[in-house]
């Protein structure tokens, strides 16, 4: 699991008291990737990436185990068998047509070696983003989440979720959530621990919606 240092998170309170005071009621980031995101392949990781997106977690998550159940085993079909899998009867999963061509798409890259993910992590946060986005139907925030939670890369900041923006707008009390670019702005001084202030709006904004 990857934490910031001690030093690394001073000097991030000594920056931002606003930030600093979230982080000491909200208690310690706990680091990323989880146990369970460490267990996942890359490629599973990707995979049930695509699969959840703009999904209520409940029925992407019947549709993940539905694709699991079409090839022998309980995890989620490997490369080759993604590329063999007849393209109705992933469709017949309960899959899109959108994210069944992600899922081949992203198979065929791996087993041609275009898209080398067993040595990913050894590259840049900018470099492993393009080379994600070229996948159809990998965005950059599903990248941005690839490189938090299964690479645990501290400096990630994706100013497009609407989470960290509602986060940022309760951190300084403004009426309205800011732009990707304004917040880019606000953030630039939480850098090298994006992350960690990415996981503080996050809560931020799930505790706001508990007092509702």
């Amino acid at each position: 699991m990857v934490k910031p240092t001690p030093t690394q998170l001073r000097e991030l309170r000594n920056r931002d008291s606003k930030l600093a005071a979230v982080l000491k009621r909200l208690g310690p980031f706990p680091g990323f990737p989880e146990v369970s995101k460490k267990r996942q392949t890359h490629f599973e990781s990707l995979t049930r990436a695509i699969v959840f997106q703009q999904l209520a977690y409940k029925a992407a998550d019947t549709i993940y185990h539905r694709v699991c159940a079409l090839t022998p085993g309980p995890r989620f079909p490997l490369a080759d068998e993604v590329r063999n899998l007849d393209f109705e009867v992933m469709r017949g999963g309960g899959l899109s047509r959108a994210k069944a061509l992600s899922l081949k798409d992203l198979s065929e890259r791996i087993l041609d070696r275009r898209l080398k993910l067993r040595s990913l992590g050894r590259y840049s946060d900018a470099h492993i983003i393009e080379q994600l986005t070229e996948v159809r139907g990998i965005g950059e925030w599903t990248a941005q989440m690839f490189l938090m939670f299964k690479l645990g890369r501290l400096d990630v900041f994706p100013t497009n979720d609407l989470g960290v923006q509602e986060g940022a707008r309760i951190l300084d009390k403004k009426k309205q959530r800011p732009t990707a670019k304004e917040l880019a702005a606000r953030g630039a001084v939480w850098a090298p621990l994006s992350s960690v202030a990415a996981w503080l709006m996050w809560r931020l904004a799930d505790e706001a919606k508990l007092q509702k």
